[in-house]
Order: C-alpha cells, then sequence, then structure tokens
C-alpha cells in the first residue's frame, strides 16, 4: 500500500506507541500528540524519530494527516477529534489501522483470554523468533528478550495480543474483531472489565464472535480445563480445535492423551527453574526447563508450544527457545534485591490472576514472609463487584497492604471497592491485613515489617507512587537490573579499572547496586550463551571496597545464572582468584575448555596475565 501520514492522538500509550512504531518501520509518516511523555515509550518514540507535540490542540493536524488513529480515551468531544471531523479526517481504531496497514498477506496468530495473554503472546514471539521466523508481533507488555513489545519482521507470520476490551467511542466492539485470526490461542473466559461488559454473559458473546472469525483451514488452541473457553469452542468454532492441559501433580499415568497438548511437572530444582515434560498426542518432546513460576505460567507454555509446532517448529529448537525465555517485565519480574529482601512485581489485579501470582511466588519462596502491596487501580479492581473475590485472592500471603484506590472520583461510590472492608475481610480469613491512605503509611509499614529472606510482592496495573524503587531504597544498597540510562556510569565504574566497556545484546544483563541516594555502589554483568554464562565487569566504586558488595554482587549474579538456565559461569581475573575461589567456589580452567559461545564473546576479553576460571552451577548449594 502507499505511505500514509498517519496522526496518533494520545501517542504516548504502550499500544499506540508500539504501533506507531511499527508503522513508521513500514515506511508510513507518523506524528503524534499526548500531555507530558515518560519513558519508556519517550525514549523509544524519540528513538524512532516520530515527532511527538505535546498537549492537545487542533493546530496539532495542520501538517494533513491522511487519517488521525484515536485511542480508546479519548471521547467524541476531544478537540483534535472534533479538529480532525471538521477537516474531513477519516478517524481509525487502534486496530483498524493495524488491520488496515499490517495484516495483509500475513498470517495473523492471536492470543485471547482473560488471563495470560501477554506472557503468552511474548512466548509465541520468542519462540518463532529464537526458530529463525522473523515474525511481526505487538504485545501489550515487553518480553524481557526482545527489549520491546513491537517488531516489524520480514517472516510470514504476526503475533498479536488479543485484547477483547472495547475499541473506540465510535466502535464499541472487542479489538480482537479486527484481527483476522488464522491461529489463535483461548486461555480462559471469566468476567472481566466490568466498565464495559454488563456480565458474564457478554464476555462469552464478544469471545464467540472471535472465534468464528476463525478460517476452517484454521487452528484453536484452547485450554481443556477452562470450561467456559472449552463451551464457547463448541459452540462457535468453525476451525480444528486443539486443546492443551497441565497435569495435576497426583495425575495418573496415561492422562498425557487426555488432550492434544499435555504437560506434566517432572523437576523442581529449588534454582528457580522448572521442568515440564509436554505431551503431543500422547507422544513426549521431552523436557521443557524454563524460569518461569507458576502452574498458570506453565500452561501458558504448553499453549505457546502447541501453536508454534502448527507453526512448523521442531521439538529441539522449541526446547531451547523455552530454556532461553525470560519472561516478561512487570510479570513476577525481580526489581532487585536489598538487604536480603527481594522486592517482585506482577500486574495482576483480577481476583484469580491475584490467587494464581500469590500462591506461586509463595511456592518458589517458603521459607521467609510473602508481603502482598496491592494497589486497586484498573477500572475493574477499583469497583466492589470483586470485593469478595479478593477476600479469598490472599490466603497464600503472610500479610497484604492494601494502597488507596486509584482516582476514586471516576467511580460512583455505591460502586467502589472498600479498602478498609477487604482487609478485614483477608484478615477473617486468617491473613494479617490492614488499607493504608497513602503510598507514603504502605511504604513505611512494609520497611518497618520485611526483614532478610523475605518477599515483597506489588501487585498493580499502573505504577504504584514508585513504590518498588522506594522499597528498594529504603531497604538501602539494592541490587537492582541497570537500565540504558545507566550504562554510561556503569562504564565509567569499569574504566576505571581499566576493563573493557560492555558489549551488550539480549544475551546479556548488568545488576548495579545503588546506594540509598540512588547512586552507583557497584556493577556487574553476566551474559548467557547456550547453557553456560560470562561472569564480567565486576567493579565496586573505591569508597565502597571493603563492605563485601563484590560478594553480595557476585553471589546474585550466580543466582540469577542459574534461573537463566546455565550450568557453568566462567571468567577472566587478573587479581582477584583468590576471592572467586575461595568465597564463590570458582576453580581455574584453560582457556582451551572454554565453551566456544563464550570464547567468541567480545566480552570474554583475555588480558595478559589473566586467569580463567570456572563455576560448576550442577553442583548442590554451599560445595565447594
Amino acid at each position: 500500500m502507499r505511505a500514509l501520514k498517519i496522526h496518533f492522538i494520545g501517542i504516548g500509550g504502550t499500544g499506540m506507541g508500539a504501533l506507531a512504531g511499527l508503522l513508521k518501520e513500514a515506511g508510513h509518516d507518523v506524528r503524534g500528540s499526548d500531555t507530558k511523555l515518560y519513558p519508556p515509550m519517550s525514549t523509544q518514540l524519540e528513538a524512532a524519530q516520530i515527532p511527538v507535540m505535546v498537549g492537545f490542540d487542533p493546530a496539532n493536524l495542520e501538517w494533513g494527516p491522511d487519517c488521525v488513529v484515536v485511542g480508546n480515551i479519548c471521547s467524541r468531544d476531544h478537540i483534535e477529534v472534533k479538529a480532525a471531523q471538521a477537516r474531513g479526517i477519516t478517524l481509525e481504531s487502534f486496530p483498524s489501522m493495524l488491520a488496515r496497514t499490517l495484516l495483509e498477506g500475513r498470517r495473523s496468530l492471536v492470543i485471547a483470554g482473560t488471563h495470560g495473554k501477554t506472557t503468552t503472546s511474548s512466548l509465541v514471539a520468542w519462540l518463532l523468533r529464537s526458530a529463525g521466523q522473523d515474525p511481526t508481533y505487538l504485545i501489550g507488555g515487553v518480553p524481557q528478550n526482545l527489549e520491546r513489545g513491537s517488531h516489524l519482521g520480514q517472516g510470514p507470520a504476526i503475533v498479536l495480543e488479543g485484547d477483547e476490551y472495547d475499541t473506540a467511542f465510535f466502535d464499541k466492539g472487542s479489538k480482537f474483531l479486527h484481527y483476522r485470526p488464522t491461529r489463535a490461542i483461548l486461555t480462559s473466559v471469566e468476567f472481566d472489565h466490568a466498565d464495559i461488559f454488563a456480565d458474564l454473559d457478554a464476555v462469552i458473546a464478544a469471545f464467540e464472535r472471535f472465534v468464528a472469525l476463525i478460517p476452517p483451514e484454521g487452528d484453536l488452541v484452547v485450554c481443556a480445563d477452562e470450561r467456559n473457553a472449552m463451551a464457547i469452542a463448541e459452540r462457535s468454532a468453525r476451525c480444528r480445535v486443539i486443546s492443551y492441559r497441565l497435569l495435576g501433580r497426583d495425575a495418573p499415568a496415561g492422562d498425557e492423551r487426555s488432550a492434544t497438548y499435555t504437560g506434566r511437572v517432572m523437576v523442581r530444582r529449588g534454582t528457580g527453574r522448572t521442568d515440564l515434560e509436554i505431551f503431543e498426542e500422547g507422544e513426549s518432546l521431552g523436557l521443557f526447563s524454563t524460569s518461569m513460576v507458576g502452574d498458570h505460567n506453565l500452561a501458558n507454555l504448553l499453549a505457546a508450544v502447541a501453536l508454534a509446532r502448527r507453526e512448523g517448529i521442531d521439538a529441539d529448537t522449541l526446547r531451547d527457545g523455552a530454556r532461553r525465555f525470560r519472561g516478561v517485565k512487570r510479570r513476577q519480574e525481580l526489581l532487585g534485591l536489598a538487604a536480603g529482601v527481594r522486592v517482585i512485581t506482577d500486574f495482576a489485579h483480577h481476583p484469580t490472576a491475584v490467587r494464581l501470582t500469590v500462591t506461586a511466588i509463595r511456592r518458589l519462596y517458603r521459607g521467609k514472609a510473602l508481603h502482598v502491596c496491592f494497589e486497586p487501580r484498573s477500572a475493574s479492581s477499583r469497583r466492589a463487584v470483586f470485593q469478595e473475590g479478593y477476600a479469598d485472592a490472599f490466603r497464600a500471603a503472610t500479610r497484604v497492604y492494601i494502597g488507596p484506590l486509584f482516582a476514586p472520583e471516576k467511580i460512583a461510590p455505591e460502586e467502589r471497592l472498600d479498602p478498609q472492608a477487604l482487609a478485614r475481610a483477608i484478615a477473617c480469613g486468617g491473613t494479617e491485613a490492614s488499607a493504608y491512605a497513602s503510598v507514603d503509611e504502605l511504604c513505611e509499614a512494609v520497611l518497618d515489617q520485611a526483614v532478610p529472606g523475605d518477599t515483597v510482592l506489588l501487585l498493580t496495573c499502573g505504577a504504584f507512587g514508585d513504590l518498588g524503587n522506594r522499597l528498594l531504597r529504603g531497604f538501602g544498597d539494592a541490587v537492582m537490573f541497570a537500565t540504558a540510562a545507566d550504562m554510561p556510569a556503569v562504564n565509567g565504574l569499569c574504566a576505571s579499572y581499566d576493563l573493557p566497556p560492555i558489549v551488550a545484546d539480549e544475551s546479556t544483563e548488568t545488576l548495579v547496586i545503588r546506594d540509598p541516594e540512588g547512586g552507583l555502589a557497584g556493577a556487574v554483568s553476566i551474559q548467557v550463551l547456550g547453557d553456560h554464562a560470562l561472569l564480567f565487569n565486576l567493579a565496586i566504586a573505591t569508597d565502597r571496597r571493603g563492605e563485601g558488595l563484590g560478594w553480595v554482587l557476585a553471589d546474585t549474579v550466580l543466582r540469577r545464572a542459574r534461573i537463566l538456565g546455565a550450568s557453568a559461569v566462567y571468567l577472566l581475573t587478573s587479581g582477584a582468584a583468590d576471592f572467586f575461589g575461595s568465597k564463590l567456589g570458582f576453580v581455574p580452567t584453560e582457556v582451551a575448555a572454554v565453551d566456544p559461545r563464550i570464547h567468541a564473546s567480545p566480552n570474554f576479553a583475555l588480558s595478559e596475565g589473566a586467569v580463567c576460571m570456572v563455576h560448576d552451577l550442577t553442583r548442590r548449594r554451599g560445595r565447594r
């Protein structure tokens, strides 16, 4: 199609900005307007060289766009909507613009369902990409392997997170009705989005319309244990239906044939990883190792493998891709560790998602307390309709901290969730719970209660008043993942020790220690290639040496290597062989014995007099 001039109202939204970037890559002239932007979308739009006009004004349309993309937050009386109508400019919704510009000639793979869409979409995109298929994808989150949630690929497939939310003020149908699915996944169907759906029947009707769009030659992958999803498939599907099921821990032998694809948990190693044996029509595809936590995420992996198999990817390639998948930002994402307390964040806000996430984190970290901080922020979570469901969703927590309702004035008083009443209901179930009038008060309570070894889990679909960073700063000397903005300071610290700058790619992570004021006290990097890893550029600020921060960073990065599936970690050192040997269990090895993938890395900087060392992560912890 010819290049278009496209204007986005509200370009700073995650989905809107991602689509704008894709259309820019596809050769269209893209601009947009919004109120003040913030990272990461501000930096992504700047990197894409997309002009953004700050503030909404009719003059923003004077450049003469062919069409204006209107987000579902825009009302019909929005100042730029009215200006576009006055000029006779075509109004497009987010999904209709996507369909018009990107779907023609591509095979559409749509992941839909009340829960698990973002993680499963990210898995499908990553499995296809790691198999060399280079799909286009548009996902409402940021897969940690892929750095951003959108990409214009050269392959025939496009992976789309299929949202059931409404489209625009002029189109109240669900977004996924525009996506022309060839193959789809349906993870689950529950009542959600109480602001736009009257009841469960209305939600089911939307999904029935979506499933009916899949052509007879297509495929629908559906969870066999989700009653509503299966009923929709039986009533509405015109295509092949492929079922998947995660077997219970006590499922008898022979259940592997109870669905087209089944998964049986084989091993929980205590390393943050799980082994899942996947069966295809009763025949084993082998063990799939993953760092994802919780049965719901194992089911998401199972669904993604089922769809990827329909795309022609062999089992060996899928096993390798699954092992290397690092998860999605803000989905059980580890923000950092400070004073022995780990801080994790998750997007869960529906009672079912809350229960699954809290239970999964509790199972992973059994030994100490689990502090759960919940922000009622989404349009549904702020409503009383889910109050009873929430009362039972936090049972696996040690203590629950409920934040204030976000923008309560936007919900009618009689429809609002009551945080104080919710805290009392949770406490009646045997779990300590309190509601707080401000995030400041909540933060102070967590800092007062959490002790080394504990886990703090933040549940929010928004910023939660920057609670994660505030907690890490409050505990002090936080070990966190470095951001792009940190890297000049990290490389500066490395240069002070004559260490080369870090060559970063999707296989590399850098951890930093921040002091309570936010300064950089230390850094270390790790690169995972295959099942081996390279530890490099461990450096501590000179004024913080002697405090044990080097040991903290090195120990943390070894734990991270285990979670990422590495079986061995290599390093080069010119003067710290005794430290790595006595404190961490590294032993000298010949450079010739190093994994060739590690040896070929530009971060494997062999200098004169350097000692090469290796740590076997398959040994039990604590052994030397």
